[in-house]
């Protein structure tokens, strides 16, 4: 009780944190959008996974795949006990010996496809050159990024998850994955567009507005208990 109490504190002084990362990568995307030839390849990417997803096939079994493998790697990785691992059609599981809350949330916000291509395409990279390849590149970035979102959030609110009481709550983890998942996008954007995003200027504006935000929530508290004393 005494952790879950402490992760609720903690997603509380985030939340105003994971606010305004959401309005820095808003502004991170529109300047992506605003050098639309450098992007046309990875916006198509998006447009014809969202596509394909909402009109002919969901993807739902090998988004499971990825789902349980990245348990399965995060518990490796965190130095958990693999006992069973099961994929099926529209769901999985990993069992293992113990588990903390990345393992459980890495699935939500680790974006699997995405750093497979990536690691393939740079290691790739190393031996051949790849760079006239680099629109269909971005294309299978944004197909993957695209994946990732829209899988997550339809796992996330289509369905109880068992997931993010496990890890400490729901509010912890939506707070959590929402957080982590606007910063790995927020990377993925300066890595393919480094000329079009400043991530320096996005986390200096975050962190300004997450220290103003709190610092008039506590003036207000210190006020309000001046007045009643």
């Amino acid at each position: 009780m005494i952790v879950r109490l402490f992760k609720l504190l903690i997603a509380l002084l985030l939340l105003p944190t994971a606010v305004l990362t959401f309005a820095e990568t808003v502004q991170i995307l529109l300047a992506v959008l605003g050098h639309l030839q450098t992007a046309a390849s990875f916006i198509t990417g998006v447009v014809v996974y969202a596509g394909i997803h909402y009109g002919y096939y969901d993807f739902s079994r090998p988004y499971v795949f990825a789902h349980e493998m990245t348990h399965a790697l995060a518990a490796v990785l965190c130095g958990c006990r693999i006992k069973d691992v099961s994929i099926g059609q529209d769901s999985g599981y990993v069992k293992m010996d113990r588990c903390n809350a990345f393992v459980v949330l890495a699935p939500y916000f680790v974006p699997a496809y995405t750093v497979a291509a990536a690691l393939v395409y740079a290691i790739t990279n190393l031996f051949v050159d790849l760079t006239p390849y680099r629109q269909l590149f971005l294309f299978v970035i944004g197909f993957c990024m695209a994946f990732h979102i829209v899988q997550t959030f339809k796992t996330l609110f289509e369905a109880d998850q068992p997931d993010l009481k496990l890890a400490g709550g729901k509010v912890f983890s939506v707070v959590t994955i929402t957080l982590a998942n606007l910063l790995v996008l927020a990377v993925v954007l300066k890595v393919l567009f480094p000329e079009a995003v400043s991530l320096l200027a996005a986390g200096k504006n975050v962190l300004a507005g997450s220290v103003n935000v709190w610092r008039i929530i506590v003036n207000y508290i210190v006020e309000k208990a001046v007045n009643a004393a």
